[in-house]
């Protein structure tokens, strides 16, 4: 039998099938290879985009607080809201469309600024584009906001079903809004980096530190895994007093205002208030009048303004004077008419037209602030050697850098003369002595002349600057910032020359030109200012008024420099900034009063005051905690809530409870206590009976 097997036909096909295969083998093999070299990193990339993920997360960050441990800045979280229209499945559309009206009626009345309408047509724009991100509303909204849109129909519904969902950002809040703002500091929002004060001083330290997630895909799920927790800020606690900032800014503001109205034009208003033994700045303003009219604080000029300070700076020159023991209290100079020439150049006093001082001793020339007398007694002790006179503004620490926490603070510029190798003055003329001696030819900042007047009322102790005590997180201090003593804790000056200089200063207010900054309260010591602002061509352009001085001159506790710059005659320094400087000081001081009750108590006064019958429970809690037995107020008690009740005389807030617990609706009209009401008392009260209360202050 022939075998059905033929060799010559089936081996040859055998082969073509094995050398396919091979070939198929062999590609498989090489783009394997191909893949895991040559594409390598691509497919690495792949793979951890959609198995592992790497998320950073942002930590919380710190606070910013005042010395009494209010928020002055801090972080809260805002929302952006937006709508997956594929999210939810089949039931999704007819959901949307069954409560798209009442949407549209609760956004609009969340958000007014746009109509029903208008988030309908925005709305319904969103879903013809099948968009899985479209904003609800394009700004952020505070996190009550965000949970009132939550509450509305089907965005109550959780993410999958209802597609509503939102991005959180943190947002830097300021309580006391525009308080401080430039010393505080501020943040670029969208960047979330630090703008300018002590927020970008110390942003490493309420920064924190990032942390990271990683993403992983398990089953068709990500989960979420903390890698690297996040670190969150700490802590600021600043030496700015809120109440002395706000009150310090409003007498500023109040200045400037006046300024404008009566007197030219008012550019800009500084004032700081220093603790004396401390240093701590517990109030500092900047106000810098912007093209629109609008005082804003737009640059910490307290800490860099360098300007030439003018007359403030005289009591340094006549405290150089009396500590080298050239001068003493009994010295006199002559001032002639008020007008004299001054190597070439006419030195004026601000009486000249008047006639002048005349001849008068060295304390009288601060307290009517002489150009002529101080710059007179420089001159004649000082001219053959002037670097003696500077050595000494520097022994003064007017020249020292604070090291202050704010970008842009610099410290005073004060110049040394200086001589070439031919014994010829390089940077030096017989002039700058004696006008440097009244306040020119040098550029201090306001914290400079304040922390040198603070080390007179410190009895020649010079403080620095500070304006951060510590640094807490958790409410574990982490690091301290105590006061610390300028130049090792040395005086400034010999003490009998400080205890000199404080007297002269009281006087300054008591009897000199300082009059307007002082007070009936407590006594006051300090020095007036005014500087002429040259532009070019060598007119006068403007004018920096200047107070510096402490308070109680007999116990000082602060010292305080108020600088206004404005254009146009008047120009005071004790009419304009004295008087900014008095309502501060007035006011620091009135914060600090405490009386007993018992010293409102006369021998004709009333010791049982008269309740009407109102929240009678909120008034025996009262009239129990102060101890005063009340028979009124049982009867009080016990009306009858069936007639209209006699609420005359009562304030508002009693007035409507003692109404509506009847079941009377009331309408209020003014505001303090009622005056009249509408319903007769002792009338019965019907159901749906109104009554209207016209109050009056």
């Amino acid at each position: 039998m022939k075998s059905q097997f033929d060799r010559k036909k089936i081996v040859p096909r055998y082969k073509v099938i094995a050398y396919v295969m091979l070939v198929l083998g062999l590609m498989v093999v090489s783009k394997a290879v191909y893949t895991a070299t040559v594409k390598r990193e691509y497919w690495m990339q792949v793979a951890d985009r959609f198995k592992r993920d790497s998320v950073d997360v942002k930590p919380v960050r710190g606070n910013i607080l005042s010395c009494n441990g209010e928020l002055m800045a801090s972080s809260l979280p805002e929302f952006k809201m937006f709508m997956d229209f594929k999210a939810g499945g089949e039931d999704h559309d007819s959901l949307w469309l069954a409560n798209l009206d009442s949407i549209c009626i609760g956004l609009h009345e969340i958000f007014p600024a746009k109509s029903k309408e208008e988030f309908r047509h925005d709305l319904e724009e969103g879903r013809a584009k099948g968009s899985q991100h479209w904003p609800v509303w394009n700004r952020r909204v505070s996190y009550d906001t965000y949970m009132d849109v939550k509450q509305l129909p089907f965005f109550r519904l959780s993410k999958l079903k209802s597609g509503f969902h939102v991005e959180e950002f943190n947002s830097r809040q300021r309580p006391f809004g525009s308080l401080a703002l430039r010393t505080v500091g501020d943040m670029f929002g969208a960047k979330d980096t630090a703008r300018c004060g002590l927020e970008l001083t110390y942003d490493s330290i309420l920064r924190g530190k990032m942390g990271k997630i990683k993403r992983r895909k398990v089953m068709n799920k990500y989960l979420n895994i903390t890698e690297l927790p996040p670190e969150n800020g700490a802590d600021i606690v600043t030496t700015i007093d809120v109440s002395m900032q706000d009150l310090a800014e409003r007498a500023v503001l109040d200045e400037l205002k006046l300024i404008d109205a009566t007197m030219g034009t008012a550019q800009m208003g500084v004032a700081i208030v220093m603790e004396v033994q401390t240093g701590d700045v517990k109030a500092i303003v900047n106000m810098t009048k912007c093209e629109d009219g609008v005082y804003r604080e737009v640059r910490n000029a307290a800490v860099s303004n360098l300007m030439e300070p003018g007359s403030v700076f005289k009591t340094a020159s006549i405290m150089v004077a009396l500590d080298d023991g050239v001068v003493d209290t009994n010295y006199r100079v002559n001032t002639y008419s008020g007008i004299m020439d001054m190597h070439g150049a006419k030195m004026r006093d601000h009486n000249w037209h008047r006639g002048g001082y005349g001849e008068i001793s060295l304390p009288r020339t601060l307290e009517v602030s002489s150009n002529i007398g101080v710059s007179r007694i420089i001159d004649e002790h000082y001219a053959k050697n002037p670097e003696k006179f500077v050595q000494g503004i520097y022994r003064l620490g007017l020249a020292e850098d604070f090291n202050i926490p704010i970008k842009g603070s610099t410290p005073a510029r004060i110049r040394m003369p200086r001589k070439n190798s031919h014994g010829q003055w390089e940077n030096w003329s017989k002039t700058a002595l004696p006008w440097m001696s009244i306040g020119y030819e040098t550029q201090v900042p306001p914290i400079s002349t304040l922390a040198f007047y603070n080390a007179i009322a410190n009895d020649g102790i010079m403080m620095r600057p500070r304006f951060v005590k510590e640094v807490v997180k958790d409410g574990v201090v982490l690091k301290e910032f105590p006061p610390e003593a300028m130049m090792g804790g040395k005086r400034i000056a010999k003490m009998e020359t400080v205890k000199t200089m404080q007297t002269i200063l009281y006087h300054v207010v008591s009897q000199g030109l300082g009059k307007k900054a002082g007070s009936k309260l407590f006594k006051v010591a300090g020095k007036t200012g005014t500087a002429q602002v040259w532009a070019g061509g060598g007119k006068t352009s403007s004018y920096l008024l200047s107070f510096a001085g402490y308070f109680p001159a007999d116990a000082p506790r602060y010292s305080c420099i108020v600088c206004i710059l404005k254009s146009g005659l008047p120009a005071s320094g004790g009419g304009m900034s004295g008087v900014v400087f008095h309502n501060i000081a007035e006011g620091i001081m009135a914060q600090d009063v405490k009386r007993s009750v018992t010293d409102a108590r006369d021998s004709i006064s009333v010791l049982v005051p008269e309740v009407k019958p109102g929240n009678t429970l909120a008034a025996d809690y009262v009239l129990r905690h102060l101890q005063i037995k009340n028979a009124e107020m049982q009867k009080a008690v016990t009306v009858s809530t069936r007639v209209v009740p006699d609420v005359v005389g009562m304030g508002a807030r009693d007035a409507v409870y003692a109404l509506e617990r009847r079941g009377v609706k009331v309408y209020i009209q003014g505001r303090g206590r009622v005056v009249s009401q509408s319903l007769e008392p002792g009338k019965a009260i019907r159901k749906g009976d109104t009554c209207t209360l016209k109050l009056d202050i």
